[in-house]
């Protein structure tokens, strides 16, 4: 005969349960299917998708995209497996961020989380199926979440600023060549503040970070702004194919 579910209290002596967990950025909602119809007009902005959870703990609160690992699936593959189940992305730059495992995280049971961010261009976000338990949260306007899963964002974020000081990690976002604009409003997104146009360009010239190419932005009216990419010697962190 088969032996009878532990419960809650026996369950916490069980060993620590292993789950992925992945922070989508995009400069904006996908598709517009986002949960926040306040304007954005006044300022840029950085979203990520939420998943409205179906079962205890913390059913019907809103999390972040994830879900189990496989017994014969690497930490990677599980995090994409999952990303694609729950919101049909397939981003082309993963990487794994941290991992948490606090002994207070779950009511019921030990989880640890491997977590992996994702960076999308508005492309990649208009692909996300979104609907009642898929939707777009802008970072700064997020509701309650599951779990440590605030925490979680708000790592996410420092470490996105962190890095915007030192990679080209912006480029994930844009693709391989951009505008000044263009990049100025990865970096007002990520910060959450507006910058001055001149400022910033005269600091991104200076850099010795850009290469100035041949090209203008296509389809632009008037007087066409000049292409830019980044040297390609400037580490930009680990991209997965």
């Amino acid at each position: 005969m088969p032996a009878p579910m532990a419960n809650v209290s026996e369950r916490r002596f069980d060993p620590p349960s292993l789950a992925i967990s992945t922070v989508v950025f995009a400069l904006s909602a996908g598709a517009g299917n986002s949960a926040d119809d306040e304007s954005t007009a006044d300022g840029a902005t950085l979203w990520l998708p939420l998943v409205r959870r179906i079962r205890e703990p913390y059913r019907n609160t809103w999390a972040l995209p994830g879900g189990p690992i496989a017994w014969n699936e690497s930490l990677e593959a599980a995090a994409r497996r999952n990303l694609h189940e729950t919101t049909d992305m397939t981003p082309n730059y993963l990487e794994q961020l941290y991992a948490f495992g606090g002994t207070d995280r779950s009511p019921d049971l030990r989880v640890v989380s491997i977590v992996y961010w994702a960076l999308v261009r508005p492309v990649e976000a208009d692909k996300a199926v979104t609907g009642d338990n898929v939707r777009w949260f802008r970072t700064g306007n997020l509701p309650e979440l599951a779990f440590d899963h605030r925490d979680i964002v708000d790592y996410a974020v420092w470490r996105l600023r962190n890095k915007m000081e030192y990679s080209r990690i912006a480029q994930n976002f844009l693709g391989d060549t951009f505008t000044l604009a263009q990049l100025r409003e990865v970096y007002e997104s990520v910060i959450g503040r507006r910058l001055d146009p001149a400022n910033f360009r005269r600091q991104m010239l200076a850099s010795n970070t850009l290469i100035e190419t041949d090209q203008v932005l296509a389809g632009a009216r008037h007087r066409p702004p000049r292409l830019y990419r980044y040297k390609p010697e400037l580490a930009q962190g680990s991209t997965a194919s």
